[in-house]
């Protein structure tokens, strides 16, 4: 039995293939999982339902067996139907969560559809599908370097 915080066997799977650099995307329930995905990343489905499970639980438990280097986000629209005018707040959550990773919480933003062109890159190894409610919460983690 395993005694860590991560059980998940596809999760584990897709992350014990994986190497420095690789990718793992935490996608909210809005996000195109399914067309805009790597071609060598699993697709894991945590969306049970509305809320559940959260990005932020994904990534609780993310952080607890993988080196994080770098943490992207999907920037938010300044115009338009999903205009926001400050940071959406799930990106504290994140940072919070990644201050003591090797990124030292810092989140780059990308703009919307250059992410989802990076979020579909071979590099990325595991996409997981969340049910989060909260827009412009989609996570890219890359994957560090055992010290």
């Amino acid at each position: 039995m395993l005694k860590g915080q991560l059980l998940h066997p596809g999760i584990l799977s897709a992350i014990a293939s994986a190497g420095h650099g690789s990718k793992v995307l935490i996608a909210d329930g809005n996000y195109p999982h399914s067309t805009h995905r790597g071609p060598n990343a699993s697709l894991v489905f945590l969306n049970l339902s509305p809320g559940l499970v959260s990005g932020v639980d994904a990534l609780k438990v993310l952080t607890s067996a993988l080196v994080i280097e770098k943490a992207e986000v999907m920037d938010y629209a300044r115009t338009g139907p999903y205009a926001m005018n400050k940071d959406p707040e799930i990106w504290a959550d994140y940072a919070e969560l990644l201050k003591d990773a090797d990124c030292k919480g810092q989140l780059n933003k990308i703009e919307r559809f250059a992410f989802y062109d990076v979020a579909a890159a071979p590099d990325v190894c595991l996409t997981i599908a969340t049910g989060e409610q909260r827009i412009y919460a989609d996570l890219l983690l890359t994957i560090g370097v055992v010290k």
